[in-house]
């Protein structure tokens, strides 16, 4: 089995904290698309490319798109991405997504997430149709050529067979509880 959720897999489910001080399950949401993916607070990666995800949450938001970002990363291999830093970074940024926080990082481990930022995008029956980055240039939003999660998004409204469904996310790695910040487990590879 691959360590990475594959094209067609359901979306494994999921009960976290939310930074607007509730917790949500996969159940709760019945948006036509769901846009899950893997980030923090403090990844220079994350950061530039921040306000591209933004942009991109609004204006999918009326075709019934809702995004989720799931922080896994352990607070003691780096404090700055602790769930006090995240309720902080959603007060000051107000991003059109929820926030949830994946302490245990079991989550991360059902999707495979390999990078912050790491995207899943799911259907109406929750069968996953795209994964890895949103851009080609996360950290330098001036130097973006390439939009694979609209292009993905554009294609599945358009009644399309999605073009490039996996790309590899390009960040930094999950912070992994007790382990060396560069730390992967050793069955996480490039996804192509």
């Amino acid at each position: 089995m691959a360590y990475t959720l594959q094209i067609g897999v359901k979306a494994p489910d999921f009960k976290l904290p939310a930074t607007d001080g509730k917790t949500y399950e996969l159940s709760d949401f019945n948006e036509k698309i769901l846009v899950i993916f893997f980030t923090c607070n403090h990844c220079p990666y994350v950061i530039g490319s921040d306000e591209v995800t933004r942009k991109t949450a609004q204006k999918y938001s009326t075709k019934g798109v809702r995004f989720i970002g799931i922080n896994s990363n352990s607070k003691n291999t780096y404090s700055e991405d602790s769930f006090t830093n995240m309720v902080s970074r959603m007060k000051q940024y107000k991003f059109p997504w929820l926030y949830l926080y994946d302490e245990s990082q079991k989550t991360a481990l059902a999707y495979g997430a390999l990078k912050t930022p790491h995207f899943y995008v799911f259907d109406e029956k929750r069968e996953l149709i795209y994964t890895g980055r949103a851009v080609d240039n996360p950290k330098d939003a001036s130097k973006i050529t390439i939009n694979d999660l609209e292009q993905s998004l554009d294609e599945y409204f358009d009644g399309k067979e999605i073009s490039t469904p996996v790309t590899n996310p390009i960040g930094c790695n999950i912070k992994w509880e007790g382990k060396d910040a560069h730390w992967m487990p050793s069955d996480a590879c490039d996804l192509i």
